[in-house]
C-alpha cells in the first residue's frame, strides 16, 4: 500500500491566555479527521500540525480552531510576504489593539476611583452609583469583551480556561452593583447598606489587560534569537546579467545567477565561488570568530559577511532553500516542541480551572452561611479573589518561554537544537560517543614529519621529488604532499610517465629520475631493498602516522608521516566532558594503532575501533545495554544509524546532510566543543523551566488559600480582588523574565 502523504503546517494563533487554551486547541485539532498530530505552543502563539492533504486541508484546520474561539492567520495562496514578517505584523497589530483598549479602560477607570474617594456634594449615592455603572459598562462589555468571547468558546465545546474565571468574577463584581445601583430596596430589605464595587471589575479588566500586555511584549523578546537571524539576511544581491551589475532584491534572484560581492559587504545567497578570493566570516554560522579563506571553487554562505577581497559566485540555493532559512526553519520547529516535562503542565491545566471554580463556589457557600456581616459582600468579594489570583497563565508560560530562549541561544553559538526533548534528556547523559574522522579530526590528510634516511638527502629535496611525482594523484596522501609543497612554496616538475597502482603507491619520472611513493608493499613489489627502514616505518605507524616512503631510481631515501590532525579544541572539549563526570568514547573503523594515538592526544581512554560502519549502531546498542545514556557526535553517512541509536544524537555541521536530518542537536560549526556548551544549555534551560514551574505553581497553592480568606479567623486578613489580579498578572510577568534571563548564558568553553 502506498504511504500516506503528510505534511506539517505551522500556524499562527490569536486569543490564546492560558495553558487550557493550549489543551483545547490540541484536542480539537488531533479529533479532526487527516490530523497525525498536533502541538501547540502558548509562548510563540502558533500550532504545528501534521496532517494528510487528501483528507484535510489548511482552510479546514483554520476553521477548526476558529471554532474552538480562536483566531488563525494563514498565509493566502500566492502570497509573497515573509511568514515570519507577516507574523510580527500580527503581533503588533494585536499589541496595538491591546494598548488601546488598555488605555481606554484606564482612562474610563480614574473618574470611577474618584468618585469612590471624593464625596461630590452636588450628586446623590444614587447618582454617584448611576455614573460608575455609565463609567464601568464600556470597561466591562468593550476593554473585557475578549473574556466573554473565549468564555463562551469555551463553553461551546463544554470546557473552561483562564478567561473563565475572570469573566464569571468581573461579572459577579459588577452584576452585584448593577443590583445595588437599580434596586437598593433589596438590600435595605435585609438590612445591608448597599455598596457597589464598579471599581474592583474595572480594577481587575485594567490590572489584567496591562499584564496581558507586559506578558506579549516580554514574549516577543523571547523569539529574538529568530529576530536576529532574519535581520541577518541581506534585503539586495549585486547580480551580473549579460554583463551588466544590476542590485535587485534578494527575492528575485535565481539559481544559476551570478553574483558580485565587494569587501566589507553581505554575502546574499549560497553558492559556489567562481572568480576572485577573499576571507569571509561565518561566525554567524558557526559561532568561530577566525574568518575562513575562500578560493574559486569554495562554498559561501548566504548572511555571512565579506571582509577583503571582491569575488563572483553562481548562486545555488536561493529563499527558502538558503542555509539561514533552513536554521530559521528547524530552531521555529524546535521552539515549537514540547519536552516531556510538559505534559505534566497540560495535565494539571486540564484540572485546573474547574478545580478552582469548585473551590470559589466553596468559598462563597462558606462565607455566606458563617461569615461575618455583612456576609453577602464578603462571600462576593473572595469569591472574586479566589476566581482572579487562580488564573494559571504563568503555568503556561513556564515551560515553552524557557524553551524559546534557550534554543535561540543555541542557535547564537552554533548550536542548532532540532527537538526540545534533547534539551531535557541532555541532562541525563552518562557517556558521550565520539567518532574519529571528521569529528575529533579535521578529515583531511596533512603532512606530520619528513624523515631522512639518507646524508644529503634534506627534507625539501624529498619533498620536491614526492610531490613532483604526486602532482599526476588524486588520492589523499598525495593531495597532503602537494597541499606542504605549496605552503613551502617548492618549485616541482612535471611528471612523466606516471603509474598508480591502487592502495599501494605511485610511479614517475621526474627529470631525469625514477620516483617512487608508496608503503612498504609498493616498494617490495617494485624490486626495492627494505632492509633498515621497516623499524621505522613501524614506529611512524605506532604513533598513528600513515608512512609514505619515498624511493629515487632504486633508493629509498625517506619517509613521509601523513596523519589526520586533530581538531584544535578536541582535547579540551574532551577534558570538559570528563571533568562534568561523564565517559569519553571513540568509535571508529580506523586500525587499532592509529585509533589509539588520536585517542591518546584527545584523552579518551575507551576507544571501539576496526568498526564498520553497519556494526556502529549495534555497539551503541551495548552501551545502552550497560545502563548508560549514550549521546553520539558524528559527521558521516557511515554515523547515521548511531546517531539515530543514540539517545541524544549530534551531527558536526561540515558533515552530510543524512547525519544532520538524523541529529536531535546539529553543531553548525564542527566544533566539538559545542557538545559541551550543548549539555550546559540543557541543564541551564532545564534548571530555568524548573525554577518557573515551582514559583508557577508555588503561586496558586499559597495564594488561593488566603484568598478564600483562611488568614481571617486569625488575623483578619482579606485578599482585596484588585490586589488579586495586580498579583495574577506580575505571576505571568516574572515567569517570563525569569526565562529571559537565559538570554545572558554564556558557553563554558570560548576560543
Amino acid at each position: 500500500m502506498p504511504v500516506a502523504e503528510i505534511e506539517k503546517a505551522t500556524i499562527p494563533i490569536e486569543g490564546m491566555s492560558c495553558a487550557s487554551c493550549v489543551s483545547r486547541l490540541e484536542g480539537g485539532l488531533r479529533e479532526r479527521s487527516g490530523v497525525t498530530s498536533a502541538s501547540v505552543n502558548f509562548a510563540t502563539e502558533q500550532a504545528v500540525v501534521e496532517f494528510m492533504p487528501r483528507q484535510v486541508s489548511l482552510q479546514d484546520l483554520a476553521t477548526t480552531i476558529t471554532e474552538l474561539g480562536y483566531t488563525p492567520h494563514i498565509a493566502l495562496e500566492g502570497t509573497d510576504q515573509n511568514p515570519l514578517a507577516r507574523e510580527r505584523e500580527t503581533r503588533e497589530a494585536a499589541l496595538q489593539a491591546l494598548t488601546t483598549r488598555l488605555m481606554v479602560a484606564i482612562g474610563l477607570a480614574i473618574p470611577i476611583f474618584g468618585l469612590n474617594m471624593i464625596e461630590m456634594s452636588t450628586l446623590s449615592v444614587q447618582q454617584e452609583f448611576l455614573l460608575q455603572w455609565l463609567l464601568a459598562t464600556p470597561i466591562q462589555f468593550w476593554a473585557g469583551w475578549q473574556f466573554y468571547q473565549s468564555t463562551w468558546a469555551a463553553a461551546k465545546h463544554k470546557t473552561t480556561d483562564m478567561n473563565t474565571l475572570i469573566a464569571m468574577g468581573t461579572t459577579a463584581a459588577y452584576g452585584y452593583s448593577v443590583v445595588a445601583t437599580l434596586s437598593p430596596d433589596v438590600f435595605a430589605a435585609a438590612g445591608i447598606a448597599p455598596a457597589v464595587y464598579f471599581d474592583t471589575a474595572a480594577a481587575i479588566i485594567v490590572l489584567i489587560l496591562f499584564g496581558r500586555r507586559l506578558e506579549a511584549r516580554a514574549k516577543g523578546k523571547t523569539s529574538e534569537a529568530i529576530t536576529k537571524l532574519i535581520g541577518l539576511q541581506p534585503k539586495q544581491a549585486r547580480v551580473v546579467r549579460k554583463g551588466e551589475e544590476h542590485d535587485i532584491p534578494i527575492e528575485t534572484v535565481r539559481v544559476g545567477d551570478v553574483v558580485l560581492v565587494r569587501p566589507g559587504e553581505k554575502i546574499p545567497l549560497d553558492g559556489t565561488i567562481e572568480d576572485g578570493a577573499s576571507t569571509v566570516d561565518e561566525s554567524m554560522l558557526t559561532g568561530e570568530s577566525v574568518s575562513v579563506d575562500k578560493h574559486p571553487g569554495d562554498e559561501v554562505i548566504g548572511a555571512t559577511i565579506n571582509r577583503t577581497g571582491s569575488f563572483r559566485f553562481v548562486a545555488k540555493r536561493v529563499g527558502k532553500d538558503t542555509a539561514l532559512a533552513h536554521i530559521v526553519q528547524l530552531v521555529q520547529e524546535a521552539q515549537g516542541s514540547k519536552p516531556p516535562i510538559a505534559k505534566l503542565v497540560n495535565t494539571v491545566a486540564s484540572y485546573f480551572v474547574p478545580a478552582v471554580i469548585g473551590i470559589a463556589a466553596l468559598t462563597f457557600v462558606v462565607w455566606w452561611s458563617f461569615g461575618p456581616e455583612p456576609a453577602m459582600t464578603l462571600a462576593l468579594l473572595n469569591l472574586v479573589a479566589v476566581l482572579i489570583i487562580a488564573c494559571p497563565c504563568s503555568l503556561g508560560l513556564a515551560t515553552p518561554t524557557s524553551i524559546m530562549v534557550g534554543i535561540g541561544k543555541g542557535a547564537e553559538y552554533g548550536i542548532l537544537i532540532r527537538k526540545s526533548e534533547a534539551l531535557e534528556r541532555a541532562r541525563t547523559l552518562t557517556t558521550v560517543v565520539f567518532d574519529k574522522t571528521g569529528t575529533l579530526t579535521k578529515g583531511t590528510m596533512e603532512v606530520q614529519e619528513i624523515i631522512p634516511l639518507h646524508s644529503g638527502w634534506e627534507p625539501d629535496r624529498i619533498l620536491f621529488y614526492a610531490a613532483s611525482a604526486e602532482k599526476g594523484s588524486e588520492h589523499p596522501l598525495g593531495e597532503a604532499i602537494l597541499k606542504t609543497a605549496k605552503e613551502r612554496n617548492a618549485k616541482l616538475d612535471d611528471p612523466k610517465d606516471f603509474v598508480a597502482t591502487s592502495g599501494l603507491g605511485i610511479r614517475a619520472t621526474v627529470g631525469e629520475e625514477v620516483v617512487r611513493v608508496g608503503n612498504l608493499r609498493f616498494l617490495k613489489s617494485e624490486g626495492l631493498d627494505l632492509s633498515g627502514i621497516q623499524e621505522k616505518v613501524t614506529q611512524t605507524s605506532e604513533h598513528g602516522f600513515t608512512a609514505m616512503c619515498v624511493a629515487v631510481n632504486k633508493e629509498i631515501v625517506g619517509i613521509i608521516s601523513v596523519a589526520d590532525s586533530v581538531k584544535e579544541h578536541a582535547a579540551e572539549a574532551v577534558a570538559a566532558i570528563k571533568k562534568a563526570g561523564l565517559e569519553a568514547v571513540m568509535l571508529t573503523g580506523d586500525n587499532q594503532y592509529t585509533a589509539t594515538a588520536i585517542a591518546h592526544l584527545v584523552g579518551i581512554d575507551r576507544v571501539l575501533s576496526e568498526v564498520l560502519p553497519d556494526q556502529k549502531s549495534e555497539e551503541i546498542k551495548r552501551l545502552q545495554a550497560e545502563g548508560k545514556v549514550v549521546a553520539m557526535v558524528g559527521d558521516g553517512i557511515n554515523d547515521a544509524p548511531a546517531i539515530a541509536q543514540a539517545d541524544i544524537g549530534m551531527a558536526i555541521g561540515t558533515g552530510t546532510d543524512v547525519a544532520m536530518e538524523t541529529a536531535d542537536v546539529t553543531l553548525i560549526g564542527g566544533d566539538v566543543r559545542g557538545v559541551v556548551t550543548a549539555m550546559a544549555l540543557s541543564r541551564a534551560t532545564l534548571r530555568n523551566i524548573k525554577q518557573n514551574l515551582f514559583w508557577a505553581f508555588a503561586y496558586n497553592v499559597t495564594l488561593i488559600p488566603i484568598a478564600a480568606g483562611v488568614l481571617y479567623p486569625l488575623w483578619g486578613i482579606l485578599l482585596n480582588p484588585i490586589f488579586a489580579a495586580g498579583a495574577m498578572a506580575m505571576s505571568s510577568v516574572s515567569v517570563v523574565s525569569n526565562a529571559l534571563r537565559l538570554r545572558w548564558f554564556r558557553p563554558p568553553m570560548t576560543g
